[in-house]
C-alpha cells in the first residue's frame, strides 16, 4: 500500500504545497485508488496536481466523519470529475447538519446532492474496500477512559440533538505482519478505534498509525492513551492533523513520534 498526504495541517520546508487544518490522503492498494476525506476546500486538488497525484479515476472516497474540514473538498471534486463511476463510503449520519456555537460545521453538501454525483453507500458495519483496507464504520467503545463527548448539536427533521459524532470511523489496512490504522479524528478515540480494528481483521499486531488523535492537553486521558499505545508496542506514530504538539512531545518520551506533511508518502 502507498499513501500520499494531500492536506494536512503541516507542510514541509522546501516543498512548495498548501496546507491547511484538515485532512485527505490518496491510498493505492493493488488496483484500488481512494481518497480518505477531502480536506476544508481545494487544497487537495491543488497538491495533488503538484504532487502529480492523479485523481480522476479514483474508485472510492472514504469520509471518516462529517466535519467540513473532512468534506469539504468534495464539491470541488465533483467538479473535477464529470462521470459518476466511483463510490463515497461513510457512516449513515455522516451528511447530517452538524452546528457549534450557533457556526455549521458539517459538509457543505448534503446526502441527496452527494448521491446525485456519485454511488453513496452508507454503513454502520465494516466494508472492505480493496483486497486489504477495510472501512470500519461505528467505532464500540472498549475502554473507559475514552468516553464520547458530544461536539455540538446535529439537526436532522428540523429538531437539535446533542452531537456524540457516532460517525467518525477509520480505515485498517492488513498486511501478514499486523495492521495499520488511518484515521481522520479520532473523535471516537484512537484507542477505541484500534481495539475494533483488532476485533474486526483479527489481528493483534498493530505496526502503525496515522492521523488525527483529538488531542490536546496533556491530561489523564493522554497518559492512558500513551499506555495503551505502549502496551501494543505501536512504533510507528504519525500523529498529526488535531494532535497538540504537546501531546505529541509527551507520547515522544516513550515512543518516536514521526513528522507529518503534506508530500509524505508511506509504503506500508
Amino acid at each position: 500500500m502507498k499513501l500520499t498526504v494531500l492536506v494536512d495541517n503541516n507542510t514541509y520546508i522546501d516543498q512548495y504545497c498548501y496546507g491547511e487544518p484538515a485532512v485527505s490522503y490518496y491510498i493505492e492498494d493493488e488496483d484500488t485508488k481512494l481518497l480518505l476525506d477531502t480536506g476544508y476546500s481545494d487544497v487537495f486538488l491543488k497538491n495533488a496536481k503538484n504532487l502529480g497525484v492523479n485523481l480522476k479515476n479514483l474508485n472510492t472516497i472514504v469520509i471518516t466523519h462529517g466535519h467540513d474540514d473532512h468534506t469539504g473538498g468534495l464539491q470541488y471534486y465533483f467538479e473535477h470529475r464529470k462521470d459518476l463511476n466511483f463510490t463515497v463510503i461513510a457512516h449513515p449520519e455522516a451528511f447530517h447538519e452538524k452546528k457549534k456555537d450557533g457556526l455549521r460545521i458539517s459538509a457543505p453538501i448534503n446526502e441527496e446532492e452527494v448521491k446525485d454525483r456519485c454511488h453513496l453507500f452508507l454503513s454502520k458495519e465494516p466494508v472492505q474496500i480493496s483486497a486489504n483496507i477495510t472501512f470500519l464504520g461505528e467505532i464500540p467503545q472498549a475502554n473507559s477512559f475514552e468516553k464520547r463527548e458530544a461536539m455540538g448539536e446535529q439537526i436532522l427533521k428540523g429538531k437539535a440533538f446533542d452531537d456524540f459524532l457516532l460517525d467518525d470511523s477509520a480505515l485498517v489496512y492488513k498486511r501478514e505482519d499486523g495492521i495499520y490504522i488511518i484515521t481522520g479524528c479520532s473523535h471516537s478515540g484512537i484507542c477505541n478505534i484500534i481495539e475494533y480494528a483488532k476485533e474486526v481483521t483479527k489481528e493483534e499486531r498493530v505496526l502503525g498509525v496515522i492521523g488525527g488523535f483529538h488531542l490536546f492537553e496533556v491530561n489523564e486521558r493522554v497518559h492512558r492513551t500513551i499506555d495503551y499505545l505502549k502496551q501494543n508496542n505501536i512504533q510507528e506514530l504519525y500523529a498529526c492533523h488535531c494532535t497538540s504538539f504537546e501531546v505529541k512531545a509527551e507520547i515522544h518520551k516513550v515512543l518516536p513520534i514521526k513528522e507529518v506533511g503534506v508530500g509524505l508518502q508511506l509504503y506500508w
